[in-house]
């Protein structure tokens, strides 16, 4: 038995992906920037605030889905870099050398890099897609 019923709404599914990827994505940045919601635990250096600001930039691009493609493969990339410098070094596991929001984030974005991003985006209104019908369930 194949599972259909959400189908018809994978392009709305994927701007909510995009959107709530981005926007928690976007918390990393503030952090580093901001010390919002928190403060972040390390000091920055050069590093770690080019990141500070890919993040905070690429996050509400990416919210707003605005470039969303370039912007998420460029953030996936960063992504990748992070684990393998800041993770990898600890453990093959990503449960055990922290890794996992990293490595989530990379292949989330990815996808989205690859997939466009979803009816509900700038770059979708512009390209004229957003009024786009939704698809219909496999016969």
């Amino acid at each position: 038995m194949q599972m259909t019923f959400l189908h018809g709404w994978a392009p709305q599914l994927l701007s909510v992906l995009r959107i709530v990827a981005a926007a928690t994505f976007l918390t990393h940045g503030t952090m580093k920037l901001f010390a919002w919601p928190a403060p972040f635990p390390y000091p920055l250096n050069a590093m770690l605030l080019t990141a500070a600001i890919l993040e905070a930039v690429g996050g509400i691009l990416l919210i707003v889905g605005l470039f969303s493609r370039a912007v998420a493969f460029v953030l996936s990339g960063l992504m990748a870099f992070a684990y393998f410098i800041g993770h990898g070094s600890r453990g093959f596991f990503p449960v055990l050398n922290g890794g996992e929001a990293a490595m989530l984030f990379c292949f989330v974005f990815l996808y989205i890099a690859a997939a466009g991003p979803g009816l509900w985006s700038i770059d979708a209104a512009a390209d004229g897609t957003q009024g786009a019908r939704r698809a219909a369930p496999p016969a």
